[in-house]
């Protein structure tokens, strides 16, 4: 596999790959490297962080005063906080990491905001259990979870008074998208979805047979007893929904800029293929055209991309404070979408203050320096020390010393350079460390 080719795949199947990692796969075929990045049976590491048994009980919770009820929100937000921090050094230190760039995949596409820190941090490991399977087992899964229960407010969806928010979402964002049903689809959907809740303690999803709907409906011109289930499978039967998910999963791993027949042929797999996404992420990893130069280097990295990209590349991690700070601050921040739409993304991560924020980072980490935040959200202007346990010495990196500088911009920088940028860039860099900080303050460095 040609190195070129690597650097594209690792961008796109994780966060980057290291010059050394890379030159060892380039011996190999390409289906050899895409099977390695899939087949993580028995490798998966899920967030432990909370246990359900460190949360008050509903009874408990309706005795605090408020100020007690005050300071267990901000609790449980300290907690979401460090479920955070800990799934970034997860992605930047895993051994897995198509698995973790498709559970942040995931992360967006099942977008939900609670305050309860068990019930995110379980959403996010049905996310990367489910990463690779059949589309249906993970839709089942979200959709059974108390986070999405709680967020779209199934828990009062009652068979006298239906509640329409899940059904609305589940067909507008999660499986076929807008304008391919009708408001009666939502109204039936919901009817089959009655009854499905959680346990207010330990939060295991729970039917409440006498609260379900259990007249016939109509749904997507099929009429049946449907409950939640039925609906699934039918949404799973038109073919338009696996249009909607490859187009997204396009967008996401090949391009912003979608090629409708590539959408097509992936859509048809897909469908084929039963939702399988593990073979579907084997295929678009394998076709020639992943690799065109019109896709190399041609998508924005998210916040979460460029942070863990950087921190992976240099084996630093800022602390946790700071890492908290630059999700504000780029406007990306784990576990606290903007929406049930999730992250807009491609050009919508980059303004003028994040570009600004972003070409100074990684050099300033690099060098130890200090980093002035002005935080999205009315926060107020705040600025971190880097505390001197991450500072990094030139000669502690050994990439920088041992390997070519020619190496470096082609690992460091997916955009292909014209040889006059190229050429300017070695005749000024000095020391692979000049060179290195160069690249990293380069607007090509966004790229990936």
């Amino acid at each position: 596999m040609e190195l070129k080719n690597i650097y594209h795949l690792y961008s796109r199947a994780g966060f980057g790959i290291s010059i050394d990692d890379a030159q060892k796969l380039s011996k190999q075929k390409t289906s050899d490297v895409v099977d390695a990045l899939i087949n993580v049976e028995g490798k998966q590491v899920y967030l432990t962080n909370v246990k359900p048994s460190e949360l008050p009980t509903r009874a408990e919770v309706k005795e605090m005063t408020k100020e007690e009820k005050r300071d267990l929100r901000k609790q449980a937000q300290g907690k979401i906080q460090n479920l955070n921090t800990s799934w970034i050094k997860q992605m930047v230190a895993s051994q897995t990491p198509l698995l973790e760039k498709t559970t942040l995949f995931w992360h967006g596409h099942f977008a939900c905001r609670i305050e309860n820190p068990y019930t995110v941090q379980e959403l996010n490991n049905i996310e990367c259990k489910f990463a690779f399977a059949p589309f249906k087992d993970l839709l089942l899964a979200v959709s059974k979870s108390a986070a999405m229960l709680q967020f779209l407010n199934n828990q009062q969806n009652h068979k006298l008074h239906p509640n329409e928010n899940f059904a609305r979402e589940l067909m507008e964002l999660f499986t076929i998208g807008r304008d391919n049903y009708t408001e009666q689809d939502i109204k039936e959907s919901a009817r089959a979805f009655t009854g499905w809740g959680f346990k207010a303690d330990t939060y295991e999803f729970v039917f409440r047979e006498k609260d379900h709907d259990d007249g016939t409906k109509t749904f997507m011109g099929q009429t049946g007893n449907f409950d939640g289930g039925d609906i699934i499978d039918v949404i799973l039967k038109q073919k338009q929904t696996a249009v909607y998910l490859c187009r997204k999963f396009y967008k996401f791993y090949v391009n912003e800029l979608v090629d409708e027949k590539r959408v097509a042929e992936l859509a048809d797999y897909y469908y084929n293929n039963n939702y399988d996404t593990g073979k579907l992420l084997k295929k678009l990893f394998t076709v020639d055209w992943f690799y065109d130069d019109a896709n190399v280097g041609a998508n924005i990295k998210s916040p979460i991309e460029f942070i863990v990209g950087f921190s992976k590349s240099f084996g630093i991690v800022p602390p946790d404070g700071a890492l908290l700070k630059l999700q504000r601050a780029l406007g990306q921040v784990l576990f606290y979408p903007p929406n049930v739409a999730g992250w807009a993304g491609g050009r919508n991560w980059i303004d003028s203050s994040t570009l600004l924020l972003r070409l100074k980072t990684p050099s300033l980490i690099l060098n130890g320096g200090k980093i002035d935040i002005e935080e999205k959200d009315d926060m107020p202007e705040e600025s971190f020390n880097l505390p001197e346990n991450i500072q990094v010495k030139p000669d502690e990196k050994p990439f920088y010393t041992k390997v070519k500088p020619e190496e470096l911009i082609e690992n460091m920088l997916l955009p292909k350079l014209d040889d006059t940028k190229k050429n300017m860039l070695l005749s000024n860099a000095g020391s692979n460390k000049q060179l290195v900080l160069k690249i990293v303050s380069m607007p090509e460095y966004q790229l990936g």
